[in-house]
Formats: structure tokens, C-alpha cells, sequence
């Protein structure tokens, strides 16, 4: 956890600004509403216990207070384009999860010969004769272990999806 207010704005500005930006529909009330957050959470940060939690409370407390006060409500599309200009989107790590536990299933339904030939492959990054040296069979055996079991983990999911790491073109 930041022990500054300078290391917590660093850390978070830009999970707040999305989170406001969400809320707004308005990447520059949105700006605002952090902006004005933030100097009020300055202020008073050694009483602050729980940084992320009372800050992002004051955001939508904030939020809440400007809708109040605005008399005609401008809409602004909340694209993902928009989002992406405030700040670059947050990746889920239960989808990388998802991802790896689908490739893992996959992987386990090949042939053990063409499953430990896309490993070496893909995931240890071994040459076609390094292959070739571990399961004891020419490179065109290896060749032809790995294009099959490409073809068949294309058709037993979508590749574009999920690739291995350290795919090779």
C-alpha cells in the first residue's frame, strides 16, 4: 500500500479517472471530479485509514453532488475509445486464467507425442532440432507432430482466442 499521497496518485489516478469517467459519461467533469477529490483527500491524508476505499467513496460522493448542481445533463458517449483516452484499460486476470485453464484442456486432448511438441515449442521456445533431440525423432517428425496438433487445437476451439506464449510465426 502507498505509504505518500504522491505514491497513491501515482498508483491510482488512473483507475479513479475511469472509475469517474464511467460514472460521468464525461472524460472532462470526470477530471474534474478526481481533481477536487484529490485536494480535499490531501488535506486530511494521515486520518485516512483505508486510502482506495475512502477516496473512491469521495468520488462518488462528489460524482453525486455534481449531478445534483447540474440543471441540464450533457450526454457524452462513453465509448471505449473515450475511456481509452482518460487512461488505458485495466486487464482481468481472471480472463488470462480463463484462458490458460481452456489452452491447459486443450493441451491434455492431444496425443502425448504432439502435446509435448507444442510445449517444447511454445512454451519452452525450442528449435524444431531441439525438439527433434528430446522426443528422439527426426525434425520432420517434429514438423509434422506440431501442424497436426495446430490443426487440432484450431478445431477444438477458437486459436484467436488463446495462443501460447512465445507463439511463433
Amino acid at each position: 500500500m502507498p505509504a505518500t499521497f504522491d505514491e497513491f496518485v501515482a498508483d491510482r489516478l488512473d483507475g479513479l479517472l475511469r472509475y469517474a469517467t464511467v460514472l460521468t459519461d464525461d472524460p472532462y467533469l470526470a477530471q474534474d471530479i478526481v481533481q477536487e477529490v484529490l485536494l480535499r483527500a490531501q488535506q486530511r491524508w494521515p486520518k485516512i485509514d483505508s486510502p482506495p476505499t475512502y477516496v473512491r467513496r469521495m468520488v462518488t460522493n462528489e460524482y453525486l453532488s455534481w449531478r445534483r448542481r447540474l440543471s441540464v445533463r450533457r450526454v457524452v458517449s462513453s465509448s471505449p475509445e473515450v475511456l481509452d483516452l482518460v487512461s488505458p484499460p485495466v486487464s482481468d486476470h481472471a480472463i488470462e486464467y480463463d484462458e490458460r485453464d481452456a489452452m491447459l484442456d486443450r493441451l491434455a486432448k492431444l496425443p502425448r507425442k504432439q502435446r509435448a511438441a507444442i510445449v517444447l515449442r511454445y512454451y519452452e521456445n525450442y528449435s524444431d532440432e531441439e525438439i527433434g533431440a528430446v522426443l528422439r525423432c527426426a525434425t520432420s517428425t517434429v514438423r509434422s507432430q506440431i501442424s497436426r496438433a495446430l490443426a487440432t487445437l484450431r478445431e477444438t476451439g477458437s486459436s484467436s482466442s488463446v495462443q501460447p506464449t512465445g507463439a511463433r510465426k
